[in-house]
């Protein structure tokens, strides 16, 4: 690369041995090298040779040690001709590979960035809404919690699993290395948004990624996904580090024990503060047409809200939406089904537009964590659930094993793990306690009522935690375009991992 040396075109071995056979002699002519070296040249390798040993020191491998002879050639001894084009004869040669030299250094260069500091991400979906919003371009710090030493280290760096267009893997499944976190900032505490990997994204049905692979099992049943390639596509598996990349607030930490009653969360039987802008589903019923302009006042995207049609027939299916309103009173009125933040509720009062609200009771029958355990569970109402801690040991039994069955099977790989004649067997023996050989979290979006989260798919492991967003760097509304506010220029650089009081 273009850094690295210019003096491969030029050191050629000259001298021969005593005996004048004209074979180079190949000390004599390292030593030539070595002198003809420029003292910037070995100021520029000091300095490279610094950070490489302070990074060797912090990823505690020392196989990587091997790399350095390469740096020392590069730098100093230019035996391996990486700058060959330079003495082209070939204006076009010289052209293309001088671009070809500088977007490989910049991916290298990229790559590390990526993988040891910080990257970029996008905001896709509502679910933490209004504390970050869809269009949302965040700056993601990986050395807060200390940074991953890739566990798929061939892969391209500006895309996370896939090529677009080209739809094929941007990595190479082999080689895979062991989970190994480098020395952070600190730890994930409680309220703290996290990215992650979606730990349920290991099986993925190519053509029907959302729901997941395992909401569709639920939906359709196994036979069915497995057998229609054409509905489904490929069902292929994704390395921890290449699924897909999701953002949530941590809400439960390790050892601790979460509840949630009537939308309210409990750790270890004590309620937590709510942040500033959580939401929740409510019901809505206003003495006229909210316009565009209305929304747009309280902040609620055109995705976010949905009209219903009154109905007074109480055999009517849908009549369970009304429930608190009185038919006689509002049936002509408009009535919407909508997440809303409480400053949005003052200021549709303030404005004299309601008429009737409350919350949307939650459906029972949702697809919840974990499976079969609780029938009575909703996403308002929800739990005990005990978060798995590193070291703790737990007794095992039938009754919980849907809770933990998934973080000894798949992250803890001991995949021979089953119920059995009620007898637990992990590995194939009967086992009556274990012992986690990592942290677990849970996650919740701010978002409450239109979150797919840990109260649907379970615990995040901490081999998935990815990093902490730190600002906003930019911010596009999908519901206008860019000359007509469609960038949200109050959002720039602003703290993307705001807490309980922001």
């Amino acid at each position: 690369m273009s850094e690295p040396n210019d003096k491969n075109a030029i050191k050629t071995a000259e001298t021969t041995t005593p005996a004048n056979t004209g074979t180079p002699d190949r000390k004599q002519d390292f030593t030539a090298r070595i002198k003809s070296t420029k003292n910037t040249r070995w100021l520029r390798f000091g300095i490279v040779s610094l950070i490489f040993f302070l990074w060797v020191l912090w990823l505690g491998n020392p196989w990587v040690l091997l790399v350095y002879p390469l740096l020392f050639d590069i730098y100093i001894t230019g035996y391996i001709p990486f700058t060959w084009w330079k003495k082209s004869k070939s204006h076009l040669t010289r052209a293309v590979m001088s671009w070809v030299d500088a977007i490989i250094y910049a991916l290298i260069l990229v790559y590390f960035v990526f993988t040891f500091v910080g990257q970029n991400y996008e905001i896709p979906s509502s679910s933490l809404e209004k504390s970050l919003l869809v269009g949302d371009y965040l700056w993601v710090n990986k050395m807060a919690y200390g940074p991953r030493v890739p566990q798929t280290p061939l892969h391209f760096p500006l895309v996370q699993n896939t090529f677009p267009v080209i739809n094929t893997k941007s990595y190479l499944e082999w080689p895979q290395w062991k989970y190994h976190r480098l020395k952070g900032l600190g730890d994930v505490e409680s309220g703290d948004i996290v990215v992650f990997n979606f730990p349920a994204g290991d099986t993925v049905a190519v053509k029907m990624q959302n729901p997941d692979y395992y909401t569709l099992i639920k939906y359709f049943g196994r036979d069915v996904v497995m057998n229609n390639p054409e509905q489904f596509g490929e069902i292929i598996y994704r390395p921890v580090d290449r699924r897909e990349n999701y953002v949530k607030r941590a809400v439960g930490l390790p050892g601790e024990t979460l509840k949630i009653v009537d939308g309210t969360i409990y750790i270890d039987g004590k309620p937590q503060e709510q942040p500033t802008n959580v939401q929740f589903n409510y019901l809505l019923q206003t003495n006229r047409q909210l316009t565009e302009q209305d929304w747009g006042d309280i902040a609620v995207s055109r995705d976010d809200w949905s009209q219903a049609a009154f109905t007074p027939n109480p055999a009517d299916s849908e009549n369970w939406l009304i429930a608190g309103f009185k038919p006689a009173e509002y049936a002509s009125k408009p009535f919407y089904r909508v997440p809303l933040t409480q400053s949005a509720i003052d200021r549709l009062k303030s404005l004299g537009l309601v008429t009737s609200i409350i919350r949307e009771p939650a459906p029972t029958g949702e697809f919840l964590f974990p499976d079969g355990i609780s029938s009575t569970w909703t996403r308002q109402d929800y739990g005990p659930v005990s978060i798995p801690k590193k070291g703790q040991t737990i007794k095992i039994t039938p009754e919980n094993w849907p809770m933990y069955e998934r973080v000894i099977r798949n992250y803890e790989y001991h995949p021979d793990s089953y119920v059995k004649d009620g007898t637990v067997y992990i590995d194939g023996t009967p086992a009556d306690s274990y012992t986690f050989m990592m942290d677990y979290y849970f996650m919740m979006g701010d978002n409450r009522d239109c979150s797919l989260d840990s109260r649907y798919w379970g615990f995040v492991p901490e081999d998935h935690i990815v990093g902490k967003p730190m600002r906003v760097l930019v911010s596009f509304d999908k519901d206008k375009g860019l000359l007509d506010g469609g960038i949200r220029w109050n959002r720039i650089f602003k703290n993307a991992n705001p807490g309980f009081s922001e």
